[in-house]
């Protein structure tokens, strides 16, 4: 058997492992979500911003870090015919920097305030609420060191989740200090692991020589109990670093929000100094057995990343702070609240064709209504009118438009009440106005 031949027999025709199709009910609940919280961020002053799916891979490299297991293990990367190499965006902090940066917005007033939200791509082990596609929902503040910025994306986040039906938040903050504080408490944290080495798993020994931060973003659950030991940093914050972080939970406070310092807590990216954060839900789980427990699901997270602009090319820095929320597990949650998207209305008229004649005319009738934002719907496919009003019936829409091969002729319908069963004939031109007057 040859090449071609092979490829043919072993061709799934499916979706790629870990991506899959949102059809119907399941794009509307994405979508709602999306346009509930773009509201709140809009009403907060933010800007949207829509990123190319596709960067140049060395923005990734440079901003979230070589030592990252983004970029060494979960990056989709592709050679162009010009000898490009582009990545599939696995987060979106870089490319709003890079945005940013790109457009001068630093000669705009400061700061700059922007939400983003849609697909991105990982090369990650599917399961439950993570897919190697992925779709997240952004917030980003940029020109600004101020506390209350960071605790301002915490509280959004928090709105934005309790909006969705989530009402047992759970904020996790830590502190991992800047440029000056951050040397001395990695060489403790470097010290008190290579005392324990032999007892940490693979991946800890390689992160022990290149990036000692991430050693307790591990969840191995051998390595748990030596983290549990592990140096705070919070303990070796300079001055700056420890008013910072006191100001931001002050903020937190004042706003309500309930948190706790997770001292293991450093996200798993490069860019990120002082603040850094996760959010989780509580979620009462019904066992198979009947039993019940309590699951806390992490659904978001982020921080401050001060320098990220300078490791991207930039002159200087751009004090900034931001994250992102995994929108597939909050869709998943079953204390999800389903919003509708603002293009699914509950239909007022159903639209029944009933000849030839009709069905030329349909569109006609069919731009009258959405000119003047009559929600509709119609079974453009049926012919029978029993077989349309049944359609009607069973979708409890209010009220029918009839369009026959009469009503045709003389650019007229037939509106039928579906409770009353009463109906009136009007003109075509006139069917708005009379829509308008029912209840």
């Amino acid at each position: 058997m040859d090449k071609k031949t092979s490829e043919k027999k072993d061709f799934a025709l499916q979706s790629p492992k870990g991506m899959r199709d949102l059809i119907g009910d399941e794009w509307y609940a994405y979508q709602g979500f999306f346009e509930k919280a773009a509201e709140v961020a809009h009403y907060y002053g933010f800007k949207p911003i829509e990123m190319p799916a596709l960067e140049r891979e060395e923005l990734f490299n440079r901003g979230v870090g070589e030592g990252t297991d983004i970029v060494e293990k979960e990056m989709y990367t592709l050679k162009t015919k010009g000898g490009d190499h582009l990545t599939m965006r696995p987060e979106g902090t870089a490319p709003v920097m890079r945005a940013y940066l790109e457009h001068g917005m630093q000669s705009l007033p400061q700061p700059v305030m922007l939400y983003y939200y849609g697909p991105f791509f990982r090369h990650d082990n599917p399961q439950k609420g993570r897919y190697r596609e992925f779709y997240q929902f952004g917030l980003e503040i940029l020109g600004t060191p101020k506390p209350i910025t960071d605790a301002t994306i915490i509280n959004l986040f928090s709105t934005i989740l309790k909006d969705a039906g989530l009402k047992k938040i759970n904020v996790k903050i830590n502190s991992i200090g800047d440029a000056d504080c951050r040397g001395p408490y990695r060489r403790e944290l470097s010290n008190y692991y290579k005392k324990h080495s032999k007892d940490i798993c693979a991946d800890c020994r390689e992160r022990l020589k290149t990036n000692p931060l991430r050693l307790l973003d591990c969840k191995n659950p051998g390595c748990q109990e030596i983290k549990a030991g592990a140096p705070e940093s919070v303990g070796f914050l300079c001055p700056a670093c420890k008013q910072h972080f006191k100001e931001v939970m002050e903020y937190l406070e004042k706003m309500g929000i309930d948190y706790e310092i997770d001292s293991t807590l450093v996200r798993g990216l490069d860019y990120y100094s002082r603040t850094v954060f996760e959010i989780f839900s509580e979620t009462e789980i019904t066992n198979e057995d009947g039993t019940k427990t309590i699951s806390n699901l992490a659904l978001g997270g982020g921080g401050r990343y001060d320098y990220l602009a300078k490791s991207l090319g930039g002159k200087k820095d751009v004090p900034a702070v931001g994250g992102g929320l995994g929108v597939d597990r909050i869709v998943e949650s079953p204390d999800f609240a389903y919003h509708a998207p603002r293009i699914v209305k509950k239909p007022k008229v159903f639209f029944i064709q009933l000849s030839f004649d009709a069905k030329l005319k349909t569109f006609e009738v069919i731009e009258v209504l959405r000119k003047n934002h009559v929600p509709m719907t119609h079974s453009m496919s049926k012919d029978s009118l029993s077989t349309q009003l049944g359609i009607a019936e069973r979708m409890g829409v209010p009220y029918t438009i009839i369009l026959g091969q009469k009503e045709a002729l003389e650019n007229t319908v037939i509106v039928r009440d579906m409770e009353t069963r009463s109906q009136d004939t009007v003109k075509i031109d006139k069917l708005c106005e009379y829509l308008k007057k029912l209840k």
